[in-house]
């Protein structure tokens, strides 16, 4: 049985190329990405998905604030469109909005999240520079990476998957951000399987050799 899987972005789309990439290589065997979806036209994550045969969309929030709409309409509208691919998680790997009930609602308990912190460290934007700052300023020596249940609290929900960074000596911003990005790529494809393993415990399967 193959489990379909719905991916938001906004940017590059490294973490949606390392699902691609273990659908490929058959790290997720079960798994096949029905729709990739961007809110900026430019994101280079459709390219990525465009490549690999994967049906796309373009869903900007501008026209609905051009046109007075609400937050509400535009995610109630998304989670239509997002429905037609019917599927089995939501995988925002980002993805630069903040999902209200209208969206979330929609797939209960079938959202999750990357976020490049730990719980309750540096929820929101900019979390790795955040991060950085207090490590200059010796308040932490670390930082990390984790997948999360999506709630409207900001990066509050329930954590699937969670991976400590310690952040050494002398290690420069573009260095960490090189070393987080490396673990968000293995751990959003973890964080996936243990998803679907919670939802789907006598169907999900992975690669004998995972």
């Amino acid at each position: 049985m193959k489990h379909r899987v719905v991916v938001l972005i906004s940017g590059n789309g490294s973490n949606l190329q390392a699902i691609i990439d273990a659908v490929k290589d058959r790290t997720l065997p079960s798994v096949t990405i029905t729709r990739v979806v961007s809110n900026r036209k430019a994101a280079y994550g459709l390219t990525r998905a465009e490549q690999a045969g994967i049906p796309t969309l373009y869903f900007p929030l501008k026209p609905y604030t051009d046109a007075g709409r609400s937050r509400e309409e535009y995610d109630r509208d998304l989670a239509e469109r997002v429905a037609e691919s019917e599927p089995d998680v939501v995988v925002l790997a980002g993805w630069m909005h903040i999902f209200t009930s209208a969206f979330l609602d929609r797939f209960p308990n079938r959202v999750i999240n990357l976020h490049p912190a730990l719980p309750g460290e540096f929820d929101g934007a900019g979390a790795i520079e955040r991060a950085f700052r207090a490590f200059q300023e010796g308040k932490t020596d670390h930082t990390g990476v984790m997948v999360h249940n999506v709630t409207t609290t900001v990066d509050g929900g329930s954590v699937i998957v969670s991976e400590r960074v310690p952040i050494e000596p002398g290690t420069t911003l573009e260095a960490l951000e090189a070393r987080i990005h490396s673990v968000e790529h293995r751990l959003i494809v973890q964080g996936l399987a243990a998803k679907l393993r919670e939802l789907y415990p006598h169907q999900f399967f992975e690669s004998a050799t995972a």
